[in-house]
């Protein structure tokens, strides 16, 4: 690792004295990194290809074992790569992109990704940035809380004390392709020789077990959960962090249709992840790869697409406090702290911190402007 690299990892992730990087296989579009920490704090990244820019991968806070959140790069400067330059070259603004419809396979669709809207674009109503107003990294407050919160992720026994024996529990939820890409990354870390012994991650996403099949607390999906735990050797009370793919089965309508659904259903899955792993403290949700290359209706484009804004929502509504979690389980959502975790009006609140994972849309095999990523046939076989 080159020395610059190892400071911008110093100030993004905190003391970090050495590291272990590797970069050795794609998994739709992007190569595995993950970086390891001295203090036996392990670190799972997924990165941008190798040589390119820190972009669209970096600037969604990485997802990680203890949460890294700080961004590596804010493009929208005008630099070349930026999202207003993009504007500049003369690619059609969001809001001048038709909706595509249907399921035809198509190489591309002419959407833009939403990391590379800028906060005058709309589509649907919506405009650019993972967190808005064409910001690609948390606010402040957010980011602080998220550095607060994983500062505690620490090795659980199997009752979920606090033991340096313990182990920190790493999960999946969500269907079909989630499992696909999470069992191929947990195969690379788990052959890596600086994974700490103390991280174990467990594939617990699943064939046709989407939101809304997850949405149901005593669900099969999640007695299938346990029981993967189980036959892991570890138990629900260890499970610290979880990556949550949202997708639900053929959605139709516009965004403010099947993406408030999805929505609804992502919310009440994680309120029972929550009840189901009480010691949870961060969930990553992220959104769809690109879907033009499908043939069917089970998840088709623009939908794919759109789950980004889905993801915003249900973190914005956590920045902001605003009252949408399901059943009454809560009041007005505030931020987590470091020793009490989320709260609210009403007392304890029944989620895990939110923060994007890395995004992985592209519109198929138009570049994305800084990383040059695309989603092409080859990719997805």
């Amino acid at each position: 690792m080159l020395r610059s690299q190892r400071a911008r990892l110093r100030n993004d992730a905190g003391c970090i004295s050495r590291a272990a990087v590797y970069e050795r296989e794609k998994v739709h579009g992007l190569r595995v990194r993950a970086v390891f920490g001295v203090s036996d704090k392990p670190r799972l990244v997924a990165s941008a290809r190798a040589g390119s820019p820190c972009d669209e991968a970096s600037l969604t806070p990485v997802v990680t074992l203890l949460l890294t959140t700080a961004a590596h790069a804010q493009r929208g400067d005008g630099r070349p790569g930026s999202a207003k330059n993009t504007v500049a070259r003369g690619r059609r603004p969001a809001a001048q992109v038709r909706r595509p419809t249907g399921a035809a396979s198509r190489e591309s669709v002419g959407l833009r990704p939403l990391s590379r809207m800028t906060a005058e674009d709309r589509y649907q109503g919506e405009d650019g940035g993972l967190y808005g107003a064409e910001k690609n990294v948390p606010p402040d407050e957010h980011r602080r809380t998220a550095e607060a919160v994983s500062a505690r992720v620490q090795p659980l026994v199997r009752e979920g004390r606090p033991d340096p024996n313990g182990r920190v529990v790493f999960i999946s939820i969500s269907m079909s392709s989630a499992t696909q890409e999470f069992s191929r990354c947990k195969q690379i870390a788990d052959g890596d020789p600086a994974k700490s012994s103390k991280l174990k991650i467990v594939d617990c996403a699943q064939g046709g077990q989407a939101m809304a099949e997850r949405a149901v607390l005593d669900s099969p999906a999640w007695r299938e959960t346990d029981r993967r735990l189980e036959a892991a050797g570890v138990l629900p009370k260890q499970v610290q962090v979880a990556w949550i793919k949202l997708a639900n089965k053929a959605p139709t309508g516009p965004l403010a249709e099947h993406g408030r659904q999805l929505q609804r259903d992502t919310q009440a899955v994680v309120q029972n992840a929550k009840d189901r792993f009480p010691s949870l403290r961060i969930a990553h949700p992220t959104s769809r790869i690109y879907a033009g290359c499908a043939t069917s209706n089970l998840n088709p484009e623009p939908c794919a697409c759109e789950s980004a804004c889905v993801v915003r929502w249900l973190i914005h509504d956590q920045i902001t406090g605003t009252d949408r979690w399901a059943n009454g389980r809560c009041g007005s959502l505030r931020e987590p702290t470091a020793d009490r975790g989320a709260i609210s009006d009403n007392g304890p609140v029944k989620s895990p911190l939110l923060l994007w994972k890395p995004y992985l849309w592209a519109d198929g095999t138009t570049p994305r402007a800084a990383d040059k990523r695309t989603s092409t046939r080859d990719d997805l076989e």
